[in-house]
């Protein structure tokens, strides 16, 4: 497996794994865009709407009956956030040449096919087609009302929005209803066209075909592709420490019969040269897999909690803790969660604790190479953020760290915000 980059066009990069490990290819287009208020909601709108219809298959109908035709390779709309930008495009699968009886070029068609629908999509009078559009907003609108159903990944988010509620980190990927519900056919063009122009893109493929190959296929498909000479201001801004001097609380009723509490904390002066393979493995000693404290202190000895993990987001230098707990258990969970933190900051962490968090974390890293989406989540991470590794290289990274750089990792740790969904009080019942 070989990962090769180069520059296609103006800020565009085409990123190639060479493999002949999997029976279908993957391919990517992904345009960056900075996360905010004001668009989020327009950007997740488009790759929905772009994927009804081209100029020359004006309907799902035709565009099904196309992919059919291509050894029923697929094409999915993607809206991912990724620290402060916005990544929204198209990831498709079909399979690979190699694994093709007869002569093929799949590839190229697929690739074409791609283009086809991010550079013509089906208009009517100018515009993006108003039926498509109006379909797509309903569709985004269940999306974005159907997440409070999770109520663990609720929670999450919720902490995100009052946790950093003056950073563009608070966004949804989907945006508001609000702003969704504003998005007409003339403004959701409009965007389209001044996005297609400005963004940069990452293109990813996975698959047996030489990059020579792929890149003439994607030149070829994205000929038309409009570019400004403008170099694009695009990025996540860090804060260090968190937001004031003692942790901020926030609390929110509804009627659930189990508690949310999520915790999130600023990762500190370990994000100004942020070492991937510390963090990783002090955030599984800390709560990341099934051997580290929060599971089996938390949970497993003192039943505090159904369930008590923890995340990194490497992209904004947030750690977050996500539990769900009795009502009220809500005072002992809390102070556990933050004993064991503090336990990792005093140096409590035994070598089988440390042995089995990057065990942990080094499988994960490999099993990267087992999956052609995980490949291709981890090759845009990196485009982002680095580090310039393979999951392999990384693992291996891993499994050099030593103890006294996961200390040193927890020791820049702050909380910042708490926040407990609960349920609804009695005396609000009634």
């Amino acid at each position: 497996m070989k990962a090769t980059t180069e520059i296609l066009m103006p800020n565009v990069l085409l990123t190639c794994i060479t493999t002949g490990k999997f029976k279908t290819g993957c391919l990517s287009v992904n345009l960056l865009t900075p996360l905010c208020r004001q668009t989020a909601s327009m950007n997740a709108a488009i790759p929905c709407v772009l994927k009804r219809g081209t100029a020359t298959l004006p309907d799902m109908a035709t565009i099904s009956a196309k992919l059919d035709s291509l050894y029923g390779a697929r094409i999915s709309p993607t809206v991912r956030k990724k620290g402060e930008i916005q990544v929204i495009g198209f990831t498709s699968d079909f399979p690979d040449d190699a694994f093709i009886p007869e002569q093929s070029s799949n590839l190229e068609d697929v690739s074409y096919l791609l283009g086809e629908m991010l550079l013509m999509p089906s208009t009517q009078g100018g515009l993006l087609r108003k039926e498509y559009v109006e379909s797509e907003k309903e569709k985004l609108l269940e999306r974005i009302r159907g997440s409070i159903n999770d109520k663990r990944a609720y929670s999450m988010q919720r902490l995100a929005e009052l946790m950093c509620s003056m950073e563009n980190y608070s966004v949804y990927k989907l945006g508001t209803e609000t702003d969704v519900e504003s998005i007409t056919s003339q403004g959701l063009t409009r965007h389209y066209s001044e996005l297609l122009a400005s963004s940069p893109i990452e293109i990813f493929y996975c698959g047996s075909a030489e990059p020579a190959r792929v890149k003439a296929a994607l030149e070829n498909a994205l000929a038309a592709l409009p570019r400004n000479s403008e170099e694009p201001d695009i990025g996540t801004e860090i804060r260090m420490n968190s937001l004031e001097e003692k942790p901020r609380y926030f609390e929110d009723e509804m009627d659930v019969t189990q508690g949310k509490l999520s915790i999130g904390f600023r990762l500190g002066d370990c994000m100004e040269d942020p070492d991937t393979a510390a963090i990783k493995v002090f955030n599984a000693v800390y709560g990341g897999c099934v051997t580290s404290k929060l599971f089996m202190n938390v949970r497993e000895k003192l039943s505090l909690a159904y369930f008590a993990s923890s995340i990194v987001d490497m992209h904004k230098g947030i750690l977050a803790v996500s539990s769900g707990i009795e009502f009220d258990k809500y005072d002992a969970a809390l102070s556990e969660i933050f004993a064991q933190l503090e336990a990792v900051k005093n140096g409590s962490v035994t070598d089988e604790e440390l042995k089995a968090a990057k065990r942990a974390v080094a499988g994960a890293y490999r099993s990267t190479e087992d999956s052609l989406g995980a490949l291709e989540d981890f090759y845009l991470n990196q485009a982002l953020i680095g580090p310039e590794c393979s999951p392999s290289e990384l693992a291996a990274l891993v499994e050099d760290v030593r103890k006294e750089e996961v200390v040193s990792t927890a020791a820049g740790v702050e909380c910042d915000a708490v926040y407990f969904l609960r349920g609804i009080r009695k005396g609000d019942a009634d």
